[in-house]
């Protein structure tokens, strides 16, 4: 029998009571952002970090840098994650497209509405509508529950959608799930974005869930669902 879905202010709170308070986001600079998302593909953060300091320090994180660095450079900083050839390109590309289509300046974008701004940074590499959004949230330009992977398995398990194959559909469903209860401020949404993240990070883990630690328990339509099956292996440390 599913769970009672706690409301989702009271959802955030107790994760920051859990973790305590979030620290603003180290990068919000667009075009930045979209460095962060492919600089090292599928690295951990850490990896993904010393990357992305190292890009900075060669670069500057700007479009003319990235245009004048050599690709010996740009691929021993990819190296860091998977596919480096691959992701140089992507590099390359972001470059590109910034000098092309928007005067190396994406500050512009940010002021569109929301569709037309969504619309300019999904040209981008790997900038799909979950990562256009966050870059807009995280500039306080537009109030988004914007989501990665971490935090909408934790709303998924929590009960607020369903398991979908479609990662586009069971995002916009959860959206839709929690729209009532969403507050129309970026802070508010900025915090609940890095607090569902570091909790699908560290407890709500895609394989093997630290379930017997999670502040969330109580209210999680995952946990009761797979506690009734009898050696589940919830909780098990990964």
């Amino acid at each position: 029998m599913p769970v009672r879905l706690v409301p989702f202010p009271r959802l955030i709170d107790r994760l920051a009571q859990h973790y305590g308070e979030p620290a603003p986001p180290g990068v919000t600079q667009p075009f930045a952002m979209i460095l962060w998302e492919n600089v090292a593909y599928l690295a951990h953060d850490t990896r993904r970090a010393e990357a992305f300091a190292e890009l900075r320090a060669k670069t500057g994180l700007t479009p003319a840098g990235i245009r004048r660095a050599k690709d010996s450079l740009l691929l021993a900083i990819a190296g860091r994650g998977i596919v480096p050839a691959a992701t140089k390109e992507k590099l390359r590309r972001a470059a590109e497209i910034a000098r092309d289509s928007f005067g190396d300046d994406l500050t512009p974008i940010l002021d569109k509405p929301l569709a037309a701004a969504k619309r300019d940074l999904r040209k981008f590499p790997a900038i799909g509508e979950p990562a256009a959004e966050k870059i807009l949230l995280f500039n306080k330009r537009h109030p988004i529950l914007a989501l990665e992977s971490n935090g909408l398995r934790v709303l998924v398990r929590l009960g607020y959608a369903a398991e979908h194959k479609n990662y586009s559909t069971m995002y916009k469903n959860v959206q839709r799930m929690l729209a009532p209860q969403l507050p129309d401020d970026c802070e508010a949404l900025i915090r609940a974005h890095q607090l569902l993240r570091r909790h699908g990070q560290e407890i709500c883990k895609r394989s093997s869930p630290l379930c017997q630690t999670c502040p969330l328990r109580p209210n999680c339509n995952f946990f009761s669902e797979t506690a009734a099956v009898p050696e589940s292996g919830i909780g098990r440390r990964a």
